[in-house]
């Protein structure tokens, strides 16, 4: 039903789970897509060795271009993105599917739900720890646990993993490559699918997945996506989570399916955001160099 893009980069034994986990806990037969970064830990022959779809790059090209790459082999109607760090769990798939197509045809992204060892302050995720790498996953006890961390729905889906359309992924053209290696591409991606139209961002609260966190993005040189998308939105991303996604705000289903319009307090609201965007570009401090006059 899916076709699920796991871009990774030296992560075999977490992709191994994640892919182990995708086929033994999804209800239904999905296309998985590997992007494989670098691949010097056996990456690309354990891959080809499973004869999973891939496509691969000699160096780290980051989550944009590797996602990209990757859904391109894409043939399934919705297109899913999932870390490699993340281990799915008995059901996810089923109300994933079962609420995109009560929405076919229609703009929307929704998200699973992700249990992290350390999910304090994220109102998208669930804090519990069953563990921080493969090696001391405890999935049993997990799975014994799942009906205590099913939570409510929530707005504002944005994290993978995050399913789409694969025709709307192909209208706003996947991650936005300027963002490389990736801070604040998922908000971009969102942003341009708000400008698309879009106003379905629903996460659901019954599709769990557990998310070891971070596992790649300790060993990046970040860019400063939070900046990028100042400049290149007119306005910061917690503005737009706050007053256009309503990130992390609990909501009925039914409610959050029918779609939501901004009403006249959030266009004030979006108004000044814009407003204090400007302002806080005009009086950043000129960046300076430093020549060297001897040579």
């Amino acid at each position: 039903m899916f076709s699920i893009v796991v871009p990774s980069w030296n992560n075999l034994p977490f992709l191994q789970l994640a892919v182990e986990t995708i086929r033994r806990h999804s209800t239904h037969e999905h296309e998985i897509i590997v992007h494989v970064n670098d691949g010097t830990d056996g990456t690309l022959d354990w891959v080809r060795r499973q004869e999973l779809k891939h496509t691969a790059t000699p160096a780290n090209v980051g989550i944009c271009y590797a996602v990209n790459q990757a859904a391109a082999l894409a043939t399934r109607p919705w297109l899913v993105y999932l870390n490699d760090d993340m281990a799915v769990l008995p059901g996810w798939d089923d109300r994933l599917l079962e609420v995109a197509q009560r929405l076919e045809g229609r703009r929307f992204m929704l998200s699973a739900t992700m249990i992290e060892p350390s999910a304090s302050g994220n109102r998208c995720a669930v804090a519990a720890d069953f563990g921080r790498d493969p090696a001391s996953f405890r999935e049993t006890a997990l799975i014994a646990a799942l009906p205590g961390l099913r939570r409510g729905h929530w707005l504002g889906s944005t994290w993978p993993p995050t399913l789409l359309p694969r025709w709307l992924w192909t209208e706003v053209g996947g991650y936005s490559i300027e963002l490389s290696p990736g801070m604040s591409s998922d908000n971009d991606l969102s942003m341009k699918l708000w400008h698309a139209g879009c106003r379905t961002f629903v996460g659901l609260g019954d599709s769990l997945v557990y998310h070891f966190a971070c596992v790649s993005t300790r060993r990046i040189v970040k860019n400063d996506g939070r900046l990028q998308f100042l400049h290149k939105w007119g306005i910061s991303q917690n503005d737009f989570d706050r007053i256009c996604l309503h990130r992390g705000e609990p909501v009925e289903l039914e409610a959050a399916l029918a779609g939501r319009s901004l009403d006249i307090d959030d266009y004030a609201r979006l108004a000044n955001a814009r407003t204090r965007a400007r302002l806080s570009l005009a009086f950043r401090p000129a960046v300076t160099f430093t020549v060297d006059a001897s040579r």
